[in-house]
């Protein structure tokens, strides 16, 4: 299994903090969000990391030179990244993506057990992880299912149908891969692709029946947008420094 972390971005609704800083390189507990993120990978033995890197692409790389001497944890350089959405970033990683992967957003910090639950989830060809809450606001990416079977995702969707939304976690294998690495070489040849989120070809698949869901409800993750999410997750993490586990956070809206 390998690992794919979209971290191109600069994360601006964070400015000032990232004005010279990419969003995923921002300290929480005294670690960056990458960081947190990769030692939750290692330790659920994902040891091949790609990490798409764009803004201050020089900053991302330097973290992963001085905390993980690993030839299997590399980057891959986005040089679309102020000028397109994160479809191109995945584009960019398509050939770390020829066999079984994990995609994860550069932003999303999770508990150890979220990405134990959904390496162990039965197997299917694509599987979107979910979770849910009373309210969705315009901001979530929502979801609506039947069972476990994605039917559509996106920020827009009616309300009255949602009943979850994706925490920025996909497992693909097999197949799935395939079908993923395909509809991005299609999609990237048309000019609206610089501006589109990856999940509009998890929408298409989903209305092909290749999605799948799996729900870590009671499990905690964290999902750093803005500076009200970096103030709320850090008091979360204060006991995390000393301990040896990925932080364990609880989801903001």
């Amino acid at each position: 299994m390998n690992a794919v972390i979209l971290s191109a971005g600069q994360g601006k609704r964070l400015l000032p903090l990232t004005a010279d800083l990419p969003k995923c390189n921002l300290s929480i507990n005294g670690q960056s969000i990458l960081e947190w993120q990769i030692q939750g990978l290692l330790r659920c033995g994902i040891e091949s990391i790609r990490v798409v890197v764009g803004f201050r692409a020089d900053k991302v790389e330097a973290v992963l030179t001085s905390r993980f001497e690993s030839p299997s944890i590399s980057t891959l350089f986005n040089p679309f990244f102020s000028l397109a959405d994160n479809l191109i970033s995945c584009w960019v990683a398509r050939t770390a993506m020829m066999e079984d992967f994990v995609l994860l957003n550069g932003d999303t910090l999770f508990e150890t057990a979220v990405l134990e639950k959904l390496l162990q989830a039965p197997p299917a060809h694509i599987t979107l992880v979910t979770d849910e809450k009373s309210h969705y606001d315009a901001d979530d990416m929502k979801v609506i299912t039947n069972g476990t079977q994605l039917t559509r995702i996106g920020k827009t969707l009616p309300l009255e149908q949602v009943n979850g939304e994706s925490i920025g976690m996909i497992r693909f294998q097999g197949l799935g891969a395939q079908l993923f690495s395909s509809a991005l070489d299609e999609r990237v040849r048309q000019p609206e692709a610089l501006k589109q989120w990856y999940l509009s070809l998890i929408d298409e698949l989903a209305q092909q029946d290749h999605v799948s869901t799996f729900s870590i409800k009671g499990f905690k993750w964290a999902e750093i947008d803005n500076l009200s999410d970096l103030e709320q997750a850090e008091p979360l993490l204060k006991d995390c420094q000393s301990q040896d586990v990925i932080p364990s956070v609880t989801h903001q809206s």
